[in-house]
């Protein structure tokens, strides 16, 4: 877990520097893509609806996108956990996808 915990760490500031550097002249109809909320969305749609990863991901990610943006401390961390709890809730309730069990 903290091994993942730390690659984690790594993608979301790769993601953040991306996002800063590279994104913000990818602007449609006046619009930045976010990268963060592909990330949590992929992940929490990957992870089984168990594992509380892409929880830290989220909380991650918004922590990360705050300090590089110009709103509020928080704003994005609340944005980002309450988008990756409802996908855990409706993954957890309504889907069922088969995982490959490990041996």
């Amino acid at each position: 877990m903290i091994k993942k915990l730390i690659i984690s760490i790594v993608i979301i500031y790769f993601l953040a520097l991306v996002q800063t550097s590279f994104m913000v002249h990818f602007s449609f109809w006046g619009m930045v893509p976010n990268v963060f909320l592909l990330f949590i969305i992929i992940w929490n749609v990957i992870e089984k609806p168990e594992n509380s990863l892409g929880l830290y991901n989220a909380i991650l990610a918004g922590f990360f996108s705050d300090i590089f943006s110009t709103r509020f401390i928080g704003f994005n961390v609340l944005i980002f956990l309450a988008i990756a709890i409802i996908l855990k809730f409706l993954f957890k309730r309504y889907v069922r996808i088969p995982f490959i069990k490990e041996a």
